[in-house]
C-alpha cells in the first residue's frame, strides 16, 4: 500500500508540473503582441475580401497584419532607444537617413520605408476600381502618354524589378508625373519625392493567388486602383501637403 501511495504521489506531482507548464506552451505558440510605441498601422479601409477576385482575402489578411505590422513593430522597438526617429514626419526622416546613427540607419531605411510604402498602398486601392478623371487624368496624358501607355509601361517596369521592390508614379510639386522603380522597401521619399501611387511587387503581395505570374497580378491590379484617392493625393502634392 505504501508503494502505491508513493506511485500516486509521484504521478500527481508530475501532473501538476505538466499543468503548470501549459500556459507557457500556449503563450509561446501564440503571436506576440505588438509593442506599444509611436508608430502604428491603421486598419484597412475595406474588408479583407473586398478586392476579390483580383486580390484574394487571405493575402489581404496576411500582407497587412503580418508583413506591414512587422515593419511597425520593428520601428517601435528601434524607437525605444532612438526616440528621434518618431519626432519628425516620416518623409523628413527618410529624406535625411544619412543623419541617423549608422547603427540604426539600415533598419530605419527598411522598416520605415516599408511602413510608408504600405500605408500609401492600402489607401490607393478600393473595390470596383474606376478611371482617372480631372487634373490627374490630364497629367497622366501630358506626362505619361495616357492611361493605356501608363499601364503598359508600369507593368513592364514591374516585371523588370529583380526580386522584391515597388513600381511608383511620383509627383513633383508642380504636378509633373514620372514612373520609377525601387528595390526592397525603398521609397521615393528617400530622395525628397512623393509617390502619387505605387504597386508592391514583393511576392508576398500576390503569391497565394498568382504564384510566379507577376505579369497577371500587375494587370489585374488596375481593377482595384482607387482613382478618387489618387486625385486627392495629386491635389495634396501640388498644395505641398501630401505626406506618405
Amino acid at each position: 500500500m505504501q508503494s502505491m501511495t508513493r506511485r500516486h504521489l509521484v504521478a500527481a506531482t508530475a501532473g501538476l508540473a505538466a499543468t503548470a507548464l501549459l500556459p507557457r506552451i500556449v503563450l509561446a505558440q501564440a503571436p506576440a503582441p505588438a509593442p506599444t510605441g509611436p508608430f502604428r498601422r491603421d486598419p484597412l479601409p475595406y474588408p479583407a475580401n473586398a478586392l476579390e477576385p483580383h486580390i484574394d482575402a487571405k493575402t489581404m489578411e496576411i500582407h497587412p497584419e503580418r508583413h506591414h505590422q512587422a515593419y511597425v513593430t520593428n520601428l517601435n522597438n528601434i524607437a525605444k532607444d532612438n526616440p528621434q526617429i518618431a519626432q519628425k514626419p516620416m518623409p523628413e526622416v527618410l529624406a535625411k537617413l544619412s543623419e541617423l546613427p549608422e547603427s540604426i540607419r539600415t533598419a530605419v531605411r527598411n522598416n520605415m520605408g516599408g511602413h510608408a510604402n504600405h500605408t500609401m498602398f492600402w489607401q490607393i486601392m478600393r473595390p470596383g476600381g474606376g478611371h482617372p478623371e480631372g487634373d490627374v487624368a490630364a497629367a497622366i496624358t501630358r506626362d505619361l502618354g495616357g492611361l493605356q501607355k501608363l499601364q503598359d509601361d508600369f507593368g513592364a517596369a514591374g516585371l523588370r524589378v529583380f526580386g522584391s521592390g515597388w513600381v511608383f508614379v511620383t509627383v513633383a510639386p508642380d504636378g509633373k508625373l514620372a514612373l520609377e522603380t525601387r528595390p526592397n522597401q525603398d521609397s521615393p521619399l528617400m530622395d525628397g519625392k512623393r509617390a502619387l501611387f505605387g504597386n508592391d511587387v514583393w511576392e508576398h503581395a500576390y503569391y497565394l493567388q498568382y504564384q510566379n505570374r507577376r505579369a497577371d497580378y500587375l494587370k489585374a491590379w488596375w481593377n482595384v486602383v482607387n482613382w478618387s484617392k489618387i486625385a486627392e493625393r495629386y491635389a495634396a502634392a501640388k498644395a505641398g501637403t501630401l505626406g506618405v
